[in-house]
């Protein structure tokens, strides 16, 4: 690598301009990119997103975008004593939106349509399906049946579950107050790491990175679709990765330059040691994002190639401008320098000194805590949010209250449609029958399509939100399986059972798939057999540790109302857990590297594991910490968004970057290394000959007892043989 840096700093200008050229391009063309994103969020191949393709050829609207307009009638009246004026509100959505179906109470006779007073009915007005994240009817919708509604002196409101999940009527701040807002956290921490004008350098450099990565997905548009969810991990992700990387190179120039080397010098020493372990961090981030492309869902599958330009762009940027900046203005910025270089933190390696010493206890004791949180994952749910933990004011939440309050569940948020083709028989008697299934409210057969086929109208007693909630589909489905012409089940529960085949079947082979990938970088990068194991094992333990603890606390409500004035969300939505570990997985492992990178290198020099330990740590954990907290004010801004499935992947990523960067990087990992000794160290000579890199040193018989070890490293001498 020192060459390919030398090359750089006699070419800065050349790579800076071509640099500042690649950031106009981005900041010009950033605008353009949402307009090229994807809002795709089918499940190609599975029954129930067939089902719904086939139900939106026949009607042209989707089971899933539906509204729920809801009416209630003067005190002393009911329902069917107004039902002219009430059918009126519905017929009026019917005949001024274009293209929905509307099946209520008049439309059908059924009285499940109705609440237990009979004051109050509710419709089901499908739509055609969504474009983006914001249906273009809802306005039409609401205007049509409260307008019409309020003009003859009833009280109406649209619910739904869309409305519902879109947050209540506040709203949070934009993306790009988000990304200030971790911007400023990130510089008040680079303020105290550095305590010089040298923190503005890694931010400059993200806000290069990011802007090219924006870049490079506008491109990517073109070969592939890309998800409108990019755009948020690009501003939020890419800030912190950015920041993470360039705070290790530039904290050990800034190292190399306090030992007396020359500028230049310093900056090749950093990027040859500092460097390659961003490198290898950056590769192994990437991995676990690009693992989301062998699912066959096309909104995981594009968040994979978009997600992992965040980090190679990162890493291209740390590698080749952070150095010629380095070089050019580093030393002129790095002022007043209050705080120096020149030695190891004595409270990161007294810390360090006192974990080696108590190994057995910190290992132990970290393990328990993680085996503590993580119990609760056994309950983990997939699929969507319940509506209680969903928006707790407004027009669709005032809607539902009515509805609850008259008896009616919260399966109206989910209703069914059953699609069945002409030959399929009489649509009343089926709807008959599938209304004898228990858990189902109602169940009305809507008029034929143009080709005949038809569907049947399906509203559960309780919302089908998640994989426990689901077995009315089931039992629906198995209701009518024997009936020759039908197609199948679509709705909201259709979609769970559809993720969980599609996602969760498929999810042990990436799992170890990531795994065993990230095992064979981190060899190469260790020199090591045991160090890249225990580093996936370890990622693994962590990021379970993160699911249990979202588990209990969204999931099971144990505090989300307190934090967030959410309720228990009773489930994770169905991509959200995949997502987590992709992201976590790869983030953490950014600090594994760094830290066991700086320990290989002080081994190599000392030959001592506890002395490596001890060096290791004094000269990394502040910088961990640093990063770790820098991360964490990004998905800390993030969560003040008003959706709650955003407010559970940041706190969940944020959480999981703090845990991982204290309890397991900074006393598990310590602890365990002192623990293996020389094992930490080997390498078969055949592995080493096939990664290309020099064997480990040979095992004695007995590990050598524990060394001494100074804040600043033990003295120097060769690497062991």
């Amino acid at each position: 690598m020192e060459p390919f840096v030398r090359g750089l700093l006699r070419h800065r200008r050349w790579v800076a301009l071509a640099w500042l050229l690649v950031f106009l391009a981005g900041a010009l063309t950033a605008a353009r990119l949402t307009d090229r994103l994807s809002y795709d969020f089918s499940l190609p191949g599975q029954p129930g997103y067939e089902t719904e393709q086939a139900l939106i050829e026949a009607y042209g609207t989707a089971a899933p975008a539906a509204f729920v307009p809801v009416v209630t009638v003067p005190e002393g009246t009911t329902v069917e004593q107004q039902l002219g004026l009430v059918s009126a509100v519905f017929e009026n959505v019917r005949q001024t939106v274009p293209g929905v179906r509307v099946v209520d109470f008049a439309s059908t006779g059924d009285r499940g349509f109705l609440t237990e007073d009979g004051r109050s009915t509710f419709g089901l007005v499908y739509a055609p399906p969504p474009q983006g994240l914001d249906s273009p009817l809802q306005a039409a919708v609401e205007e049509a049946a409260v307008e019409r509604a309020e003009r003859t002196g009833f009280k109406a409101w649209v619910t739904g579950y869309e409305q519902l999940s879109s947050g209540s009527e506040s709203a949070g701040p934009s993306v790009l107050v988000e990304t200030l807002i971790g911007g400023l956290g990130a510089l008040a921490v680079l303020a105290f790491v550095f305590a010089s004008f040298l923190a503005l350098v890694p931010l400059l450099v993200a806000a290069v990175a990011i802007l090219t990565t924006f870049l490079a997905v506008l491109g990517l548009t073109a070969v592939a679709d890309v998800s409108f969810v990019v755009q948020y991990l690009i501003a939020l992700v890419g800030l912190g990765v950015a920041i993470d990387y360039s705070l290790l190179v530039v904290s050990r120039w800034r190292e190399e330059r306090a030992r007396g080397a020359q500028n230049d010098d310093a900056v090749v020493t950093a990027v040859r040691t500092a460097g390659a372990a961003v490198l290898a961090s950056g590769v192994t981030v990437a991995v676990s994002l690009l693992a989301l492309v062998v699912f066959p869902v096309p909104l995981l599958r594009s968040m994979g190639y978009g997600g992992m330009l965040i980090p190679l762009v990162s890493v291209a940027v740390v590698l080749t401008l952070l150095p010629v900046l380095l070089s050019a203005v580093g030393p002129r910025v790095d002022v007043p320098r209050i705080r120096k270089e020149s030695s190891a933190s004595r409270g990161w390696s007294a810390w360090a000194r006192g974990v080696v010493r108590l190994r057995w206890a910190a290992a132990v004791g970290a393990l328990a805590f993680l085996a503590v949180l993580v119990l609760p994952v056994g309950g983990l749910q997939f699929g969507q949010a319940r509506s209680a933990s969903l928006a707790q004011n407004g027009a669709a939440y005032e809607g539902l209250q009515v509805l609850r309050d008259g008896g009616v569940g919260a399966g109206v948020l989910t209703p069914m449609s059953v699609l069945f083709e002409p030959e399929a028989g009489d649509g009343p008697t089926l709807a008959g029958a599938i209304a004898g299934v228990p858990g189902v409210r109602l169940a009305v057969a809507a008029p034929p399509a143009q080709d005949g086929s038809f569907a049947v109208d399906v509203v559960p007693e309780e919302e089908t939100v998640d994989n426990a909630s689901t077995g009315i589909v089931d039992d629906v489905r198995r209701s009518v399986a024997d009936v020759a012409g039908f197609v199948g089940v679509a709705g909201s529960g259709a979609q769970v059972e559809d993720y969980g085949t599609a996602v969760y079947d498929n999810f042990p082979y990436v799992l170890a798939a990531i795994s065993v990938i990230t095992f064979l970088l981190l060899v190469r990068t260790f020199r090591s057999l045991l160090l890249p194991l225990k580093a996936v094992l370890l990622n693994l333990v962590s990021v379970a540790a993160v699911f249990g603890l979202a588990t209990w606390f969204w999931q099971s409500g144990n505090g989300s109302g307190a934090l967030f004035g959410v309720e228990g969300t009773g489930a994770m939505t169905f991509w959200l857990p995949v997502l987590i570990f992709a992201f976590l997985f790869g983030l953490s492992m950014d600090y594994e590297v760094f830290i066991l990178a700086r320990m290989r290198e002080e081994y190599d020099a000392t030959g001592s594991t506890d002395a490596a330990i001890v060096a290791g740590l004094g000269r990394t954990g502040r910088l961990v910490t640093s990063a770790a907290l820098i991360l964490f004010f990004a998905f800390a801004a993030l969560a003040s968004a008003p959706m709650t499935d955003i407010k559970v992947f940041a706190t969940a990523l944020g959480v999981g970057i703090l845990l991982d960067a204290t309890v397991v990087r900074a006393l598990l990992v310590p602890a365990l290394v002192s623990l293996f000794g020389d094992w930490n160290w080997w390498l078969p000579a055949w592995l080493a000959r096939v990664v290309r890199v020099p064997a480990g040193p040979a095992l004695s018989s007995t590990a050598p007892a524990p060394e001494p070890a100074r804040a600043g490293g033990a003295q120097r001498r060769g690497p062991a043989r």
